[in-house]
């Protein structure tokens, strides 16, 4: 990687500093622009007709009074959205997704849309679309849809992972399989085996600003599109290769985002705003309304799992087995895939063996939020996990410590660890003060642990510095969770700069080569990385016009506290020169100083987290209070503490929210029952305690700084650390999510005999 300077004994100046963002005084002021603060003149109203059926073939889309009505600028449907994907099936996906073509296959599918001078007409030009719709038989749940009469959502899905290949469409798009050892040896020697099943249900990300964009085609083929999203360059390659579009002739500009998680990694309407804007000639603002938020874009799987381990008397786990059903919407995806890999990857397991189902069903398109699919697996391993401590009598915390993975473990999903930190919060578990706190009547504690690969991927980054001594980071990954300051901090330690010096920007596309999507917690891991080469580069150039300056070879010169030193007796006269003196004589020794890399940013390093939770359940009516929650995760290297520290308060109190009130409900017609969040509650303040971290840094030996990603991890513990902590309240062991007080109550009724 270019880094000659170990990162466990590095000593740092900027990096570890808990310092201002710079993006916090406009949007507390009001000044930053989101998503839906895009304005362009002579600009459109965009709305979407969408499909009131969770199945239907659509036999007949009537827009000609819509077209008609004054006021109108443009409708369009499927067949202005023709298929140029060249048979690429992801693509494929993507175009209907955005547009339904033949079939609506959900309850909110978009089937027709328009661009009108105000909102006012755009709503009357819908009502004028008239659809003839007949309904088909359709599916909702993921067990049902794996049954053999269920009806088929996509008639081209055949099974993949299984030999001989199906000859007949199914639900069922893949079946993916990990592990290794003798399952079934591993279980003949256990002492005690323990086997349970579990369903979690289907969640949204939650973010607080809708999808928005204003999108702006001109008559050469050119277009510009303003979006919140959280990769740019992404969405401009997939509008570019839906629309048949040079890459390079379309520049999309990433608003502020209020609210990822994941949710905002797909295309949803994009393509429609460009096509409503390259028929009406003007330019066209799409923003979503919640109740569309909710029905038509990606909120993450339901499940039903499965989960098998066995044990010796003195703890030691002999196997372990999982059967995961992911329902991934109406097209075909990965997270069955994903939940099997990450079921048992906190363990040290000689014999493991997971199989990972994904399911359609007529739902939405299902979408990344935040470690997808990891939290429903740890859900149903780490309450298992709770169980057979107990049928052991050992502490469970103990119980995980004895089958904790470590450097050299054979992960479940295949690789062999590095230096990995389950183990290290473990350790701090047991010892937080947490652990001794006495509980209450009708309270409980309980923890879980977790876990998250991390990605690396494609990054871009320049580096300039002004002839004042002050540099400009252009980085092309969006920030949503504070990197700009984090990326800040990295770039003045590799200058020997101070923070203040710094400004951070995101780039447009038309202004830096791609740069992958912020997700998989990849945004400081691989920009941190690129932004560290692109300064070590911009260092070699001040070298090279430090020794202009004096006159002397460019191996006599170092860089050392923010300048150039000579070196050798020879040049012991020389004073240094700092970074700022070296930049005011750049017009006179050179140009303009810059620096710049671009990487693939591979060997992401793994993250693990423990989290302990306690709770108090009313018996009478089943409502639950968190009273204590603490977070304690490895972060490789904190880059700037008050972010890390949020990121894991923002995941426990999101998965908070999943574990107790959090679902899509449908009713049997298969249409959404609680688009909004009136009747899907999320947590606000009220509903959490003060969340509690402890930040542990086991450095990943992959990154100059030892940086892992630290957005998503802390996702993954708080569904099974609640469900531990309420099941030990109440007495009953609670395996269905969310744990509403209905849900408990008829738990508390079963156990009671009613």
């Amino acid at each position: 990687m270019g880094n000659d300077t170990s990162y466990t004994d590095q000593k740092f100046e900027q990096v570890g500093r808990r310092v201002r963002r710079p993006d916090g005084v406009d949007k507390v002021t009001g000044r930053a622009k989101y998503g839906a603060d895009a304005y362009a003149p002579g600009q459109l109203v965009g709305l979407i007709l969408r499909s009131p059926h969770a199945h239907a073939r659509i036999k007949k889309i009537d827009i000609s009074k819509a077209e008609k009505l004054p006021g109108v600028k443009a409708v369009v449907t499927c067949e202005d959205l023709p298929d140029l994907t060249g048979g690429n099936r992801g693509m494929m996906d993507i175009l209907e997704n955005c547009m339904a073509r033949g079939r609506a296959l959900y309850d909110g599918h978009a089937v027709a849309a328009v661009a009108a001078v105000d909102k006012t007409i755009a709503k009357q030009a819908l009502k004028l679309i008239k659809v003839t719709y007949e309904k088909l038989p359709h599916v909702t749940d993921v067990d049902e849809a794996m049954e053999a009469d269920a009806p088929v959502v996509q008639d081209f899905v055949f099974t993949s992972g299984v030999e001989p290949k199906p000859t007949k469409p199914s639900n069922v798009s893949g079946i993916s399989q990990f592990g290794h050892g003798d399952v079934d040896a591993g279980f003949a020697e256990a002492d005690v085996i323990v086997e349970k099943s579990y369903k979690t249900e289907q969640t949204h990300q939650g973010y607080i600003e809708p999808h928005a964009c204003l999108a702006n085609m001109s008559s050469d083929g050119s277009g510009e599109l303003w979006v919140t999203t959280q990769g740019h360059f992404v969405f401009r390659n997939v509008c570019s290769t839906l629309l048949g579009i040079d890459i390079a002739k379309l520049k999309v500009t990433a608003s502020e985002i209020g609210g990822g998680f994941g949710g905002k990694t797909h295309v949803w309407m994009e393509p429609v705003a460009l096509v409503l804007s390259r028929k009406a000639n003007r330019p066209v603002k799409l923003v979503m309304t919640r109740d569309e938020v909710f029905k038509a874009s990606g909120p993450t799987c339901s499940t039903s799992i499965d989960v098998k381990i066995g044990a010796k008397k003195d703890g030691t786990i002999t196997a372990a087995s999982a059967s995961l059903r992911y329902q991934n919407g109406a097209f075909p995806a990965n997270w069955g895939m994903i939940g099997a890999m990450t079921a048992y990857a906190c363990y040290d397991l000689k014999n493991v063996k997971t199989v990972g189902y994904d399911v359609l069903v007529n739902r939405p398109k299902v979408a990344a939020y935040r470690a997808p699919s990891a939290p429903m697996a740890a859900f149903g391993v780490e309450s298992t996990m709770d169980l057979m401590a107990g049928k052991l009598g050992m502490d469970p915390v103990e119980f995980r410590i004895k089958n904790a993975a470590k450097e050299g473990t054979r992960a479940s999903y295949g690789p062999v660890y590095g230096p990995i930190g389950i183990g290290p919060t473990l350790e701090a578990v047991k010892k937080h003060p947490h652990m001794r706190a006495k509980l209450k009547k009708n309270q409980g504690r309980g923890m879980a642990c977790g876990f998250w690969f991390n990605f690396g991927g494609q990054t871009c980054t320049d580096l300039n510095i002004g002839i004042d001594g002050t540099v400009s980071l252009t980085v092309g990954t969006i920030d949503v969770g504070g990197s700009r300051a984090s990326l800040s901090l990295i770039a003045a330690e590799e200058l020997g700069i101070d923070y203040e010096q710094v400004k951070a920007s995101v780039a447009d596309t038309a202004s830096l080569g791609h740069n992958d999507m912020t997700e998989g917690s990849r945004g400081t891991f691989s920009s941190g990385m690129a932004t560290i080469f692109a300064a070590r580069n911009a260092v070699e150039v001040m070298k090279g016009r430090a020794a202009k300056m004096w006159d002397i070879p460019v191996e006599d010169v170092v860089w050392e506290n923010g300048g150039a030193k000579a070196t050798g007796k020879a040049h012991s006269n020389l004073p240094p020169l700092t970074l700022k003196e070296i930049a005011a004589k750049s017009p006179q020794t050179g140009g303009p100083i810059a620096g710049h890399n671009e990487t693939v940013a591979d060997n992401a390093g793994v993250s693990f987290a423990s989290h302990i939770c306690d709770v108090e359940v009313d018996p009478e009516t089943g409502s639950t209070r968190v009273i204590r929650y603490t977070v304690i995760q490895d972060a490789g290297k904190a880059i700037h503490p008050d972010y890390v520290e949020g990121q894991f308060q923002g995941g426990a109190a999101q998965g908070i929210g999943w574990a107790l009130n959090e679902e899509y409900i449908y009713g049997k017609d298969g249409t959404l029952q609680n688009p909004g969040f009136l009747d899907y509650r999320i947590p606000v303040c009220s509903d959490l305690p003060f969340i509690d971290t402890e930040i542990l840094e086991i450095p990943n030996p992959n990154h100059p700084y030892g940086v892992r990603g630290v957005g998503e991890t802390s996702i993954v513990p708080p569904l099974a650390a609640i469900g531990n902590a309420v099941s030990n309240a109440v007495g009953v062991r609670l395996n269905h999510i969310p744990m509403s007080p209905p849900r408990i109550l008829k738990a508390l009724d079963e156990q009671a005999g009613g």
